[in-house]
């Protein structure tokens, strides 16, 4: 998740870097400031460890809405739902569904080897150590863009977080993922039923009718409170079938 830079977090002394890479999409720097780990990307604030409330609601917002009931439950055959979340980041939607029991396979599409390699080997493993070592988990180095189009894998759920939100993209090329050809290519990664869950640093009325031309039904806005500034929003929808 990309969020915006809270100053309270803030100390005098200056963050320290503790790795920078040359990666396909740019720089990315892990840096610690005080007790935060923070990830930095072409030198722009992605996101630190101080808060995993909306990544933590995003996974329990798309596990709710499969089991609603007017929503499909876990199919048959299967020990659990399986979701697809888009972004590592610094771990706290894998830990979180990692924890719950009633998840099935969760795998993580991640496009940056050196976020990978904090997680594996480095400062952030000690968010994410225990999910990874779960047999339910798989790590996949992958462009998400690229992924949806071209996987033949299918989930019960896809839970999307690599940019800002709709309107405000880590990259150029993420635009497309938010366009209606990019929706109907989330939904074909998804089970007849499935749920498609797209965190965002705010409403997105836009998007809302691009999620209903792109033909996903029970499409709704959940706000997520946060310590400052407009809430947060997971926006939520489902395919037919």
């Amino acid at each position: 998740m990309t969020t915006a830079y809270d100053a309270s977090h803030d100390s005098h002394d200056s963050p320290e870097v503790i790795d920078r890479r040359e990666g396909p999409y740019g720089e990315v720097v892990l840096r610690r400031h005080g007790g935060l780990l923070q990830i930095i990307a072409n030198g722009c604030f992605l996101m630190d460890t101080s808060d995993g409330r909306s990544e933590r609601r995003l996974v329990d917002a798309a596990l709710a809405a499969l089991n609603r009931p007017d929503g499909p439950a876990g199919p048959d055959g299967r020990t659990g739902p399986e979701v697809l979340i888009g972004g590592l980041g610094v771990g706290f939607s894998l830990a979180h569904a990692a924890a719950e029991p009633r998840w099935g396979r969760i795998t993580v599409a991640e496009r940056e080897r050196a976020i990978i390699d904090w997680h594996r080997s480095g400062p952030l493993a000690e968010l994410s150590a225990d999910a990874l070592a779960d047999p339910r988990t798989a790590i996949i180095e992958v462009d998400l863009v690229t992924y949806v189009n071209e996987t033949s894998d299918t989930y019960d759920a896809l839970c999307l977080d690599i940019d800002n939100g709709p309107e405000w993209t880590v990259t150029q090329g993420n635009e497309s993922l938010y366009s209606e050809a990019g929706l109907t290519a989330c939904a074909r990664v998804l089970r007849p039923g499935g749920v498609l869950a797209v965190w965002s640093a705010k409403p997105s009325p836009d998007f809302a009718r691009t999620l209903l031309n792109a033909g996903f039904q029970q499409v709704r806005t959940e706000e997520i409170p946060v310590a400052r500034g407009v809430p947060d929003v997971v926006h939520l929808a489902v395919r037919p079938g």
